[in-house]
């Protein structure tokens, strides 16, 4: 590639990573700053230089500092996010380590946090957007709740088309949006210059200090800023952290200061203005056109978030902790765009409960935050733990760095604790279901698991037993989908029990998700010959791949693993579990909640990509 041409695509992926990954922390300036006053309690000039140092300075030390500069360089083949983050400690570590399970609970906890975030994002933004008609005039405030909640719906109705046909159109919109944010905060910094008195950090920290405890409350609200910040994280591997990097520094962070202090300048003129700050940086002739280039950007922040539940569904279900789901790629080019029905159908209910049990954004603003705060802290430890044993920091430079910004991550969380009884209480709620499940999904497999290696023989031993008199061979094969495939499957055993007979050729195949995004394909399968017309194929995925079992025998260059699919049977079986009367090691509520899972779980034919007409179903129940 030219340097003309790297240049071109480069400029490119900026804009594209305007309108994907910036939605959501650029539709903050909407609510952040009046909530912040409205906690503090009063509109002074102390109040508000304050106010806006405390977030001009998070802004830069929590995503700046941290994110930008540190947390982005822990990348897995330059993927990110909290879940490839945990991936990338647990490979650090002894499989024998107590410290495993330690990160693995923090890492599904961080997971489940994000669905609370991903659940509050699109209610507050949308409200916040469509709020600004008040302040055109009253008569629309019976409105707002109806306006937002038919965008809301038909934000979700069209998740189905995925992002591929409208991506396009993000980035320029988003473009325009953090433009007219910059330009309406320079033109109002311009009439109260003195509001940029804010940059010094001793504005907030004399806050702070003059009413601690007011200020601690104030530091919940002032957190609204940086949410959004673990969107650019879990998005690096779909724009590079170059791109990334460079919008932020040169463009998003920039426009967010202009606008944060331009509103700061219009309470210094107008403390009446508290009503509604961002809409009143735009005379009257100028507030519909704003209204309405807020909505689309809320829409879009919303669509980012939305997107990020999809893809943190895939890679939770690769990995393990979900059960196998419909998923639905959206897009030829980008294997990032993903649309999950059933967690679409969920956002959306729980978004229309969200907005007519809380009805404004000032009232939202209540419960956000916990769930964002909380997986900035899990983030932190976990980099921690990476930066000394893959990046091999010494003892004092890791603590030194990260106990600094643990502090601040644990305040911010402190603070937001504050909100449990007002509405907090929500993001906590949904993050202690997703944990339940995601929890109980992984301990129940391996229950499974332990309990069919020791129900059954192992593999070797079952050929090395094979007796040609007794076991008659037809012609074809047989290709068996077991998760351990050391031990001899059921389905193996129930075939040969009913039919009386093997194929020529038996394959016991196993699909595993390595925690790397993408398995080269040279290395995608591992086949061993037992002997006998026995074969075992273990086929190797990434997180972010999607499994198919047929195009990868398909590209197999080995003689021995050629596969004619007219002659080839795919032999799954279908466990239907059941609670039994014996102990079991999974309490009470979890066994009914893995049956329910597991019960429900996606056909294993339509996961896999196997051909319907090849497959032959082998069913029974299993007491747990």
């Amino acid at each position: 590639m030219s340097a003309a041409a790297a240049k071109q695509q480069a400029r490119g992926l900026i804009v594209a990573a305007l309108g994907v990954v910036y939605g959501d922390i650029g539709t903050s300036p909407l609510y952040t700053i009046r909530q912040s006053l409205l906690a503090f309690g009063e509109v002074s000039d102390r109040s508000i230089l304050g106010t806006l140092s405390l977030i001009a300075w998070s802004l830069l030390l929590v995503v700046t500092v941290k994110y930008v500069v540190l947390i982005m360089r822990a990348d897995n083949r330059g993927e990110g996010g909290l879940l490839v983050l945990t991936a990338l400690v647990l490979r650090s570590l002894d499989r024998s380590s107590r410290l495993r399970l330690a990160v693995l609970a923090v890492g599904l906890v961080g997971a489940a946090l994000f669905y609370g975030d991903g659940i509050i994002t699109p209610a507050i933004s949308v409200l916040s957007a469509v709020e600004g008609l008040q302040v055109a005039t009253p008569l629309f405030q019976p409105y707002v709740v109806p306006i937002s909640l038919l965008l809301i719906v038909i934000l979700f109705s069209v998740q189905s088309r995925g992002t591929a046909a409208v991506g396009g159109w993000f980035g320029p919109i988003m473009l325009v949006w953090f433009a007219v944010l910059g330009v309406l905060g320079a033109l109002n910094i311009a009439g109260h210059p003195h509001i940029l008195l804010a940059l010094n950090p001793l504005c907030g920290i004399d806050v702070v200090l003059q009413s601690p405890w007011r200020g601690f409350v104030v530091l919940g609200a002032v957190f609204l800023a940086v949410t959004g910040t673990e969107t650019m994280y879990a998005d690096m591997g779909h724009f590079g952290r170059g791109p990334l990097r460079t919008a932020w520094l040169y463009l998003v962070f920039p426009m967010l200061l202009l606008n944060y202090f331009g509103q700061g300048a219009v309470l210094l003129g107008n403390p009446g203005a508290l009503d509604n700050p961002f809409y009143r940086l735009v005379p009257s002739w100028g507030l519909y056109p704003l209204v309405g280039l807020a909505s689309i950007a809320t829409i879009i922040a919303s669509q980012a978030v939305i997107s990020g539940a999809f893809s943190i569904t895939r890679q939770a279900v690769q990995l393990g902790y979900l059960p196998r789901l419909a998923i639905k790629h959206t897009s030829e080019s980008e294997i990032g765009q993903v649309y999950v029905p059933r967690v679409n159908a969920v956002l959306l209910v729980a978004v229309i409960v969200l907005v007519l049990v809380f009805r404004s954004s000032d009232s939202l603003g209540t419960a956000y935050g916990i769930a964002v705060s909380g997986m900035m802290l899990i983030t932190t430890v976990l980099a921690f733990i990476y930066a000394r044993r893959s990046w091999g920091w010494s003892l004092a430079l890791a603590l030194a760095v990260f106990v600094f910004f643990g502090v601040i991550d644990a305040t911010f969380l402190g603070a937001n604790l504050l909100k449990i009884a007002e509405g907090g209480w929500f993001p906590m709620t949904v993050a202690a279901v997703m944990f339940a499940i995601m929890s109980t999904w992984r301990k129940g497999r391996q229950y499974l698991d332990e309990r069919h290696a020791s129900e059954t023989l192992p593999l070797r031993d079952f050929v090395a037993g094979l007796r040609p008199d007794r076991h008659r061979r037809i012609p074809g094969t047989a290709i068996f989908l077991s998760r351990d495939i050391e031990h001899v499957p059921l389905a193996l055993l129930h075939a040969l029990k009913h039919y009386k007979v093997l194929h020529e050729r038996v394959v016991l195949m196993s699909v595993v998700t390595e925690d790397i995004p993408r398995v080269p394909e040279e290395e995608r399968l591992e086949v061993r010959d037992l002997g006998s017309g026995f074969l075992t194929v273990c086929a190797r995925y990434g997180f972010l791949e999607e499994p198919n079992i047929l195009r990868a025998l398909a590209r197999s260059r080995l003689d021995d693993l050629h596969v004619n699919p007219m002659e080839t049977s795919f032999v799954i079986g279908r466990e239907r579990l059941r609670a039994g009367r014996k102990r079991s090691a999974l309490s009470g509520w979890r066994r009914r909640l893995f049956i329910l899972m597991s019960n429900n779980a996606l056909d294993a034919t339509q996961f896999f990509g196997i051909p319907l007409d090849r497959v032959v179903e082998l069913g029974g129940q299993v007491e747990i």
